[in-house]
């Protein structure tokens, strides 16, 4: 790979951006529902694909997390357009949220004279109920409007691949898209960076140090994947340098209670739901209202650009049958969110960079419940600010948290992905991580959910 096509990338990638915002203003336009062409989008099947299939002699729970089972290398795609750069696609085998073996998938692409010493895993907030919406198809050239996430995020690969850094981008919900399910996340890319290092068309191997960064549905990811590195993948854990995120996911229920009612953010309340019900084999239409069952239907393969903006003012009371008005008196509600709250999970080993913004009211989230508090409109401060403070008394001082009070979660994008790099760069070059431990203000009680009766 030379520059030219790196440049050429770079071009693609800024129409990609342009395209997206075009694409995702249009659909928040109308306030109560999907629009027809939105919806015909999100939902058209892709033509079956076989490489996402393991179809080997050999039984699939006979393999290693992280053994490669296919590989494939193609274009990197834009927007449906080729350009010049190459990417690797593995399929592997990993687990998912229960511990069952499945197969994952993963893309690589090579730095521009890059030696394999380096890499970063870049987790993508693609937040889809779809897995046609995954990073890896759009790579591959699939043209959706859930996938134009993924499309425009990877303007994140330019200064990466400039910096000599090889990226490797998993597809984190797994190949059932189970929106929001952590522990799942967390697998998927660690089995991901084990697959990246085994395979030889990857130019990377046991001495290669990686990174994790991520935003958002990315920052589940990566910070699910940093929890858990210590017992799952052991050998990944020692070679991992950082990671870099914002926009954290910590508690779900009490991002649920933070956006009930908001104006662009509430429809990430039915997703939530069927992301969890799915990962964990759970059933939770019997609770639901009449309303809450043609939602929940009509977003059971939804992108999260299906729900921004256009289910204004939902709340979980018109999600439910009247006697479950507290989402605490449905049982598995409460096992789930447990399941998936980042307070309760283990204290990374490795430094890390949060980011977290604040000002939520410029995403339509007004609300400041009482041991809630406010956020950046989706992901709730106190949450992310109590975790990195539990961190820090755990013994893993070397954690830099900034929180933007005056910045929404959109808006905290920019100033994290501006640091993030910096920090990446510092940590890859051995120099001492920078620590925060005794200036975050304290925050709220991550303490597990606790069952409620119904009324």
């Amino acid at each position: 790979m030379h520059k030219n096509p790196t440049r050429y990338l770079t071009a693609a990638l800024v129409t990609a951006l342009a395209t997206t915002t075009t694409a995702v203003a249009s659909t928040a336009t109308p306030p109560t529902a999907t629009t027809p062409a939105a919806a015909s989008k999100a939902t058209a099947p892709a033509a079956p694909d076989p490489f996402y299939t393991y179809d080997g002699a050999k039984p699939l729970p006979s393999f290693a997390p992280g053994d490669v089972l296919k590989t494939r290398t193609l274009p990197y795609h834009v927007i449906g357009a080729p350009t010049p750069v190459k990417a690797i696609q593995l399929l592997y085998r990993t687990t998912d949220a229960q511990g069952r073996p499945t197969a994952g998938v993963t893309s690589v692409v090579r730095a521009p004279g890059g030696d394999g010493r380096k890499a970063v895993s870049y987790q993508s907030a693609y937040d889809s109920l779809s897995p046609e919406d995954a990073p890896s198809r759009a790579i591959a050239g699939d043209v959706r409007l859930g996938g134009l996430i993924p499309n425009a995020e990877s303007v994140v690969l330019v200064p990466l691949l400039l910096k000599g850094y090889d990226v490797v981008i998993p597809d984190t919900e797994g190949q059932t898209a189970n929106f929001a399910a952590g522990p799942e996340y967390g697998a998927t890319t660690l089995d991901s960076i084990r697959a990246a290092t085994r395979s030889s068309a990857t130019g990377m191997g046991a001495e290669t140090r990686f990174a994790l960064a991520g935003y958002s549905g990315g920052a589940i990811a990566t910070h699910w994947a940093a929890v858990r590195a210590p017992q799952y993948a052991p050998e990944v854990n020692r070679r991992l340098v950082g990671f870099a995120e914002g926009g954290l996911l910590v508690a779900p229920a009490r991002n649920l209670k933070y956006v009930d009612g908001s104006l662009v953010w509430a429809g990430v309340i039915p997703m939530a739901l069927i992301g969890a019900a799915r990962a964990y084999d759970i059933d939770l239409k019997h609770y639901m209202s009449d309303y809450g069952r043609k939602v929940y239907d009509k977003l059971e393969h939804a992108s999260i650009i299906n729900v921004l903006a256009q289910y204004p003012g939902l709340t979980w009371k018109k999600l439910a049958k009247p006697q479950y008005a507290n989402p605490n008196s449905v049982p598995e509600f409460v096992e789930a969110v447990n399941k998936l709250n980042l307070g309760q999970a283990p204290t990374p080993t490795i430094p890390g960079y949060i980011a977290q913004g604040n000002g939520g009211v410029l995403e339509g989230t007004f609300s400041n419940h009482p041991g809630i508090g406010t956020g950046d409109g989706v992901m709730v401060s106190g949450d992310v600010r109590t975790l990195a403070r539990q961190y820090c008394a755990d013994g893993n001082t070397s954690i830099k948290y900034q929180q933007y009070g005056l910045l929404s979660h959109g808006g905290t994008t920019v100033p994290w992905a501006a640091v993030a790099l910096g920090w990446l760069d510092d940590r890859f070059a051995g120099k001492n991580p920078p620590s925060d431990c005794g200036r975050i203000p304290a925050g709220n009680s991550l303490a597990p959910e606790r069952p409620a009766p119904n009324s």
